[in-house]
């Protein structure tokens, strides 16, 4: 679903590679950048403490169909979803704005 600065969803930035290991296109919004942070972050976590998607959107109290599409970069989750994620994994996914700003950096420099 796009957001109201009719940002499309992070994956449609996709430059090459697969989501959330790719590279997004030049120019693309603070907003493709931080969803895939945030979906490199949540698919981290999930992997080394060996968690499936069912597991924490039962821990979470949200749907499992919305983890995975955070996790897939369809959707960007709303401060509800991120906040119950956040709490229910007792670990912080939203990467702030440093770190988002540095994507982008990185991104523009890969371009030149």
């Amino acid at each position: 679903m796009p957001r109201s600065s009719n940002d499309k969803n992070p994956r449609r930035y996709i430059l090459h590679g697969i989501w959330p290991e790719t590279t997004l296109m030049p120019g693309a919004p603070l907003s493709a950048h931080c969803g895939l942070l945030l979906a490199r972050n949540l698919d981290q976590f999930l992997t080394t403490r060996e968690l499936s998607l069912r597991d924490v959107s039962s821990r979470a109290g949200i749907a499992h169909s919305t983890v995975a599409r955070v996790l897939t970069g369809d959707v960007l989750p709303d401060i509800g979803t991120l906040i119950r994620l956040e709490d229910a994994l007792s670990h912080q996914l939203w990467p702030g704005p440093h770190a988002v700003r540095a994507a982008v950096q990185r991104a523009e420099h890969a371009d030149q």
